[in-house]
């Protein structure tokens, strides 16, 4: 393009106030208002005459097509970055995608909670300054037979408190095999670093014995420390002893055992057929005196490092002043205590929490569900795709259960007529963002973790989505 052209292309650019005064432009002034929509109007045509100066453009636009860049460049301003997603991946506690949905009595309380104030801090018999975690301690207490607890704002800060408070320039004797990495490079070793903990491993990687422990146990020896290991298991030739043992070998060294459950359940899922994880309260049972777990994982509540044991150690905690550092915000307390409750009943906390929902409905809710799904993507799709439901499995994820496989539905799309992964790519972009997955030239979505409520939204955004690559 010769520079005469060029500058009659700029020429036809229309001035900024020309587009504000236009009637396209009205709607957009009553909505967002003449100042941001000035500016808006500005940067659309700066961005226009750049591409037309670099030649990406060969013609300037209508006022229409002009007013449209501006719309769409003010609509994505106002769209949130942090949005709902759609899970149709089938693993229950995605980490991406925010692990444990709440249950809808939590989401409740929370809109309570954040429209106004609370007593957070203050004892309503007394009228005097309370403590914020004597609105969740009693449950936590009730629900797992331990003595006291305290609620930091995840797990790995929970660990962080307990060897910082107990262990302190001191011995913390760990198995060799518990000494795990588990998401975000969060490692065991270098958080016992961080607290100022002296780590003194036992055992090898496959087997550790009682009797390790026994020898490796001494006066400088602050804690024995079990650990969860999160999403990574050592299969075949292994020996970690009994808790109860543990338990044992510690207590008659005048030693406190300490054990971080990582997800930590309290309900037996065993009975519903479900992996084989032990309850927080088994573990209280076996003694130890203190233990953490996850408040956003397979309890199903929003994410917290819940810690009990016995009033000795849980009130140090207290006192110490990282705790503060810490500490949960009143959002985290009510949604957390709405979920404890919940636990009172424990048919209604599978009916209720959406975690255990989820890894417990039964095949006849998926059949639905899938059957649902499936219609509504064939009327999208036509001739142009496959839409078939298929045998699948689901996961857990979050760290909790690795190696259980949960059968599942899957609904899967075929189509050599279009771009799977240009489809995939396009739900992610749409309103409601919808994550699935592509595995043997299929486009699955796994309707374990859709909720029923979320079946037309579903089919509505892969609708927009297929209109937007066609």
């Amino acid at each position: 393009m010769s520079n005469e052209s060029r500058k009659q292309l700029l020429r036809n650019l229309p001035a900024v106030h020309r587009v504000i005064v236009s009637p396209e432009c009205e709607p957009l002034l009553q909505e967002y208002g003449h100042t941001l929509v000035s500016k808006t109007v500005s940067e659309v045509i700066t961005t226009i005459r750049n591409r037309m100066l670099a030649g990406e453009e060969q013609q300037a636009p209508t006022m229409e097509q002009l007013v449209e860049a501006v719309e769409r460049r003010l609509t994505l301003l106002y769209q949130t970055h942090y949005r709902r997603v759609i899970n149709a991946t089938g693993v229950v506690l995605h980490t991406n995608l925010g692990r444990a949905p709440l249950a809808s009595s939590a989401v409740d309380i929370l809109v309570k909670t954040a429209s106004g104030y609370t007593n957070l801090e203050l004892n309503l018999d007394t009228g005097e300054r309370g403590t914020r975690y004597a609105h969740v301690e009693d449950l936590i207490c009730r629900l797992t037979g331990a003595e006291a607890a305290l609620v930091v704002n995840n797990n790995a800060a929970a660990v962080l408190l307990v060897l910082r408070e107990m262990a302190k320039g001191k011995k913390v004797v760990i198995s060799r095999g518990q000494l795990v990495e588990i998401g975000g490079s969060f490692r065991v070793s270098e958080v016992m670093a961080e607290s100022g903990a002296i780590l003194h491993e036992v055992g090898t990687t496959n087997k550790t014995h009682g009797y390790d422990y026994e020898r490796a146990i001494d006066e400088e020896t602050a804690l024995v420390m079990k650990v969860h290991t999160s999403n990574f298991r050592i299969v075949g030739f292994t020996h970690q002893p009994i808790l109860e043992e543990l338990v044992r070998i510690a207590h008659e060294r005048n030693v406190p055992v300490y054990e971080d459950l990582g997800s930590g359940s309290l309900l037996d899922l065993r009975k519903y057929g479900i992996g084989d994880e032990p309850t927080v309260s088994e573990s209280v049972k076996a003694g130890v005196d203190i233990i953490s777990f996850s408040g956003d994982k397979l309890l199903g509540a929003t994410q917290a490092g819940i810690i009990i044991g016995k009033k000795e150690y849980i009130k140090r905690l207290k006192r110490n002043q990282l705790t503060r550092a810490l500490r949960v915000d009143k959002l985290t307390l009510a949604a957390l205590e709405a979920t404890l409750r919940l636990y009172l009943d424990e048919e209604k906390a599978i009916r209720e929490i959406p975690t255990l929902y989820m890894l417990t409905r039964s095949f006849e809710d998926l059949r639905e569900a899938a059957e649902e799904l499936a219609s509504g993507l064939r009327k999208i799709f036509h001739e142009l795709a496959n839409v078939s439901v298929v045998d699948g499995v689901s996961q857990v994820g979050g760290g909790s259960l690795p190696t259980e496989e949960l059968p599942t539905l899957l609904v899967a799309v075929k189509s050599s007529q279009f771009s799977l992964n240009a489809l995939a790519e396009a739900m992610r972009l749409v309103d409601i963002p919808v994550m699935a997955m592509i595995r043997k030239e299929a486009l699955l979505f796994d309707v374990r973790t859709i909720f029923r409520r979320e079946i037309q939204e579903c089919i509505e955004s892969v609708r927009r989505a297929f209109a937007n690559i066609c």
